[in-house]
């Protein structure tokens, strides 16, 4: 990092613990859970706080000039340099205790970086509660960026996470619950999936977010019935006869769907 950025890094972080609440909103915070999926795996982005020991779900308080959702989008474009990700709020966290830093916040780093040293009644302290989204983004079109307060900024797979700080576990967990279950009722798929595909990538996609096997027809054969995809005249060239078919999400279909919802259980 340059000079330049170096300095509007430590003006940004000292006005953000010294006033950070003329801005934001004291006490209430969001959470993202960020996925992402890239050749049959799924993935959950995090990042390392410079003066948190512990990997965490990328967010952050809420500004008082904008709403929940907006504070949601505006943390995962900031993070994964994309606007308008698939975001769904979930579930808000306020557990007694639930962001007690101990363990896990080093005060000297934070004096060694800003010359700040928290007393024990700033903006910052206090409970606070936290309201969970998740988000759903292409992990080839992401370009993962940290904030002035962090110092990386990484994928992991869903099944191999770090120990997470705070009740960020207890988070991510709802996250993926939650995005099993609206997985049938909204059409996630076109944010994760490549603008065209075939009938065993999109299947193979869906078994990979639900955690579980599908027929192998019945599936691919309900999106199509739905006019959720349809059929280019293009094949995928991977040898001799073996050449399927691609697809790709019909545009109208897809913004009925996230609009209305549907069945696809």
């Amino acid at each position: 990092m340059d000079d330049r950025k170096l300095m509007e890094s430590l003006v940004e972080m000292q006005h953000f613990f010294k006033e950070g609440h003329l801005d934001y909103r004291p006490n209430l915070t969001i959470d993202c859970a960020i996925f992402g999926y890239n050749d049959g795996e799924l993935q959950l982005l995090l990042v390392k706080n410079k003066i948190i020991t512990t990997w965490c779900l990328p967010g952050g308080f809420v500004r008082k000039d904008e709403s929940l959702n907006q504070a949601a989008t505006r943390i995962t474009a900031e993070r994964t340099g994309i606007a308008n990700l698939f975001l769904k709020q979930f579930e808000a966290f306020g557990d007694p205790g639930r962001n007690d830093p101990r363990g896990a916040f080093e005060p000297e780093k934070l004096f060694e970086m800003a010359g700040i040293t928290l007393g024990e009644h700033t903006w910052l302290t206090g409970e606070t509660v936290s309201v969970g989204y998740y988000a759903i983004t292409d992990m080839t079109n992401a370009r993962l960026k940290a904030d002035f307060l962090s110092s990386e900024c990484a994928w992991f797979p869903v099944d191999q996470l770090p120990p997470l700080g705070f009740d960020h576990e207890h988070i991510f967990r709802g996250a993926l619950f939650a995005v099993r279950m609206h997985l049938y009722h909204f059409p996630i798929g076109k944010n994760l999936l490549q603008q065209k595909f075939t009938l065993k990538e999109i299947k193979r996609f869906y078994e990979v977010m639900s955690g579980k096997q599908l027929n192998a027809s019945n599936f691919p054969n309900k999106l199509i019935s739905l006019g959720l995809i349809v059929k280019l005249d293009e094949k995928k060239a991977i040898g001799a006869h073996r050449s399927p078919t691609y697809y790709k999400f019909d545009e109208e279909s897809y913004e009925q769907a996230l609009r209305e919802g549907l069945v696809l259980a």
